[in-house]
């Protein structure tokens, strides 16, 4: 083997094709060593025919210029689950590229050194032969009128669900970088032919690159293992289920592979729209001593330091470089004590924090400690209201799924609605200025453009006849009372400045005549 060289593996699925698993690996084109190391491997996902034989006896040959691996499955993993194991087999031996195509001989192996190709210039991730590239060709080879209709409506709707623009979803020609499959997790797919929807959509939401070759299509008898309508109804699940957890309205974690730097981000920032941040922003006049808790980096802290307030961040990680602030601390917010003096603040930012803490409870009580020599301070507060009709309909179809955003949040510990977020400030010590129900920001889910303005209309106007109901997020502004001790301290500060002014102004002997009755 020659290190320096790329690595193919050319897969071959196979479920009762003994008629047809000779011919088709005869096919794969010898020229393909001029490039390549290559192997094939058969995996037969336990025919009841002698595909197994019939490819082991040709290995045994060695009649062919590549070396040849075939396994057998003793109990059938189906077509998803047999795609499983040939694409762990091509990462497990070190692989560069795996080529997929099927034992009935339906999609060409003479294609195979045209389309390897943009995957060995790094052009793309995967490679999709597209019959639908080449409809005359698809026709010609076969493809029943209906089916060829039903690719068409498929592919068209799934588009529109997922924001791609593929010529078909539904070709079983797909050669994969093995880089790309390392980084999506295959393993978690369906074991049927949705198999390869889901594995599409696991490329998109990772921002993986997809190339399209038009090629020629022969169909033989595998095709007719398949259930049109359950496979229509598998994949358009499938997508739907996909759409919602971009939306944070589902979470399923075969969906959960975003690129590595979208992972890493923080809160985006959401000052376009009515949101948490705008109104924030609202009311913190310029010039103001802002304390921003839970900063995510510092974004807002940046922009009100750029109106000319003094801002002061804290959060459990380091500030990062892309934002200033004018003073920084370090502090889980879930150890105790509060540890700041909170004297020298007008305003506290407490944004989308407070679901994410272990006790709340234990927070605000210590937020007021901290404040008690500061009774003009005003905390502004938002979380997730998890009455949202949305939250409701799921429940009412008996789902609860967390997710990677939204209210349900994977990381969010407690959940609040209006009358319970306000009782944990009420009972805690805090007069409630204002809460009101914030919309769902639609314009980062359908697009900052008319539909998603219009959206967002919508909801505020649902807001005003049942915020309880319609609002994605309830925002707070808070102010502590006198705690007991403020209280005592100030009753015995006051006691001793109007002794001391008595004693001024009457005199020792005249003071000591009115003390004594």
């Amino acid at each position: 083997m020659n290190p320096s060289r790329q690595r193919l593996l050319v897969f071959i699925v196979a479920y009762n094709a003994e008629k047809t698993i000779q011919p088709t690996l005869q096919r794969i084109p010898a020229r393909l060593l001029n490039d390549y190391e290559v192997e094939v491997l058969v995996i037969d996902d336990s025919s009841t025919d002698r595909t197994f034989n019939h490819g082991e006896v040709l290995r045994r040959a060695g009649t062919l210029p590549f070396a040849l691996t075939v396994l057998f499955n003793p109990v059938n993993q189906g077509y998803g689950g047999n795609q499983k194991i040939g694409f762990h087999y091509a990462i497990q031996h070190g692989f560069d590229f795996v080529a997929l195509i099927h034992g009935d001989g339906q999609y060409a192996p003479e294609c195979l050194p045209e389309l390897v190709e943009p995957l060995a210039l790094r052009q793309t991730d995967a490679v999709f032969g597209s019959r639908m590239l080449r409809k005359a060709d698809a026709r010609r080879g076969g493809m029943p009128l209906y089916k060829f209709v039903g690719n068409r409506i498929l592919t068209s709707l799934q588009n529109r669900l997922l924001r791609s623009h593929l010529s078909e979803w539904h070709s079983g020609y797909r050669l994969y970088s093995t880089d790309a499959l390392r980084r999506i997790p295959f393993h978690l797919n369906s074991n049927a032919f949705h198999f390869d929807t889901e594995i599409i959509i696991q490329l998109l939401v990772g921002g993986l690159r997809i190339k399209e070759i038009p090629l020629p299509t022969y169909y033989g008898d595998e095709i007719s293992h398949v259930n049109g309508i359950t496979y229509a109804k598998d994949v358009l699940i499938a997508c739907l289920k996909a759409r919602a957890q971009q939306w944070s309205l589902f979470y399923d974690r075969k969906f959960d592979c975003p690129p590595a730097a979208r992972s890493r981000s923080a809160y985006t920032p959401k000052l376009d729209f009515e949101s948490t941040h705008s109104l924030a922003l609202e009311r913190i006049a310029p010039g103001a001593r802002v304390l921003d808790i839970g900063c995510a980096g510092g974004y807002l802290g940046d922009i009100l330091r750029k109106r000319g307030c003094h801002t002061t961040g804290v959060d459990a990680v380091p500030l990062g470089e892309k934002f200033t602030l004018d003073a920084f601390q370090i502090h889980d917010l879930n150890q105790r004590p509060f540890p700041l003096d909170l004297l020298n603040f007008d305003y506290a930012l407490m944004l989308d924090v407070v679901e994410h803490l272990n006790s709340p409870e234990n927070f605000v009580d210590d937020f007021l400690a901290a404040a008690s020599r500061n009774q003009q301070l005003k905390l502004i507060v938002s979380t997730g209201n998890v009455a949202f009709i949305i939250v409701r309909l799921m429940l009412l179809l008996g789902q609860f799924n967390y997710g990677k955003r939204g209210i349900l949040d994977l990381t969010h510990t407690r959940l609040f609605t209006f009358a319970t977020f306000r009782r944990l400030f009420e009972q805690s010590g805090f007069d409630v200025l204002e809460m009101r129900g914030v919309p769902a920001p639609f314009p980062l889910a359908v697009g900052n453009g008319v539909a998603g303005h219009w959206l967002m209309g919508l909801n505020k106007a649902l807001i005003s006849i049942s915020r309880s109901l319609f609002a994605y997020q309830i925002f707070a502004v808070v102010r502590p009372k006198p705690t007991l001790e403020s209280l005592l301290d100030h009753a015995q500060r006051e006691s001793g400045l109007r002794s001391a002014a008595l004693a001024s102004s009457n005199g020792p002997a005249r003071f000591s005549a009115v003390a004594g009755g």
